[in-house]
């Protein structure tokens, strides 16, 4: 599996550069789900933007294991770049309901960033 990983302080955008999403590439993606966790980021965007195909709602269950791992970790998990095909087989397996979807990068770090502001403002307001 071909990706690359762009890692900021806050979060960590995880970028699938094959052509097809299928469970030959599945295993590898959620283990680096799991690395990433296990190495402190608790927010994760994963760019499906070179991603044309994904041929069976099954193999984008992987991205459920990115959502509670991140939500375990007191993080959120982003999907961004789907294309019109992989958007229907979202919509078809109700992924939409559990994991967070956005167009572009720029959209799933505007909404870490208000994500981790609100912690922060939450956390300010408990210790006074």
């Amino acid at each position: 599996m071909k990706f690359s990983t762009d890692k900021h302080e806050k979060y960590v955008v995880l970028k699938l550069d094959e052509p097809n999403f299928t469970n030959a590439n599945t295993p590898a993606l959620k283990s680096e789900f799991i690395l990433l966790n296990t190495e402190g980021y608790r927010n994760i965007v994963l760019d499906l933007s070179d991603v044309k195909e994904c041929n069976d709602s099954q193999d984008l269950s992987c991205l459920l294991v990115g959502d509670r791992l991140c939500k375990s970790a007191g993080g959120i998990f982003v999907v961004s770049g789907v294309n019109n095909t992989i958007a229907n087989i979202v919509k078809i397996s109700n992924l939409h309901h559990s994991v967070t979807f956005v167009n572009k990068i720029d959209e799933a770090t505007d909404l870490i960033f208000m994500e981790e502001i609100e912690k922060e403002l939450r956390g300010s307001v408990d210790k006074g």
